[in-house]
């Protein structure tokens, strides 16, 4: 897909992306912590990994269009670049949320495992940590490879 309602489709993609990692970050985190919430929030949260794990390629292909239709830049290299990295942080996601559901149907059939609860606590905030990071990295590229140029060529206005 290359275009919506002549708009590149690059850019929503990236913003379902912007918003759907990082919430979905914050509750495997959130899951993998909590035992109330994970009772509560697991099964929401494994949808919303899956689902960004299948965004991030659109987001990803309707970028490599885009890119061959704007001029070739640094910012333009080195966003493709971090944005092509997105799949390996939204698939890690994706693992943690099955972990985190993995304890929840564990806990449901025994007793709580103390130390496979914590490893999969460390995991998945090792994982949604470094998601959060990487969508800012990716978008902040983005941002300066779109607006770069044009904030700072621009004469400000009293």
């Amino acid at each position: 897909m290359s275009t919506v309602s002549g708009l590149p489709a690059h850019v929503l993609f990236v913003h379902f992306i912007v918003v759907l990692a990082p919430l979905t970050a914050i509750l495997v985190i959130v899951c993998s912590v909590w035992p109330a919430a994970r009772h509560r929030l697991v099964w929401l949260t494994l949808v919303l990994a899956a689902v960004t794990t299948v965004l991030t390629p659109l987001a990803t292909d309707a970028g490599e269009w885009l890119e061959k239709h704007v001029a070739r830049s640094t910012a333009v290299h080195t966003h493709t670049e971090l944005g092509d990295t997105m799949i390996y942080f939204s698939a890690a996601l994706l693992l943690a949320a099955l972990a985190t559901a993995a304890v929840h149907l564990r806990e449901r059939q025994t007793d709580p495992s103390r130390p496979l609860s914590l490893i999969v606590a460390v995991l998945a905030l090792v994982v949604a940590t470094g998601t959060i990071v990487q969508v800012y990295r990716i978008g902040e590229s983005g941002s300066r490879a779109t607006w770069g140029e044009v904030i700072t060529s621009t004469d400000s206005a009293p």
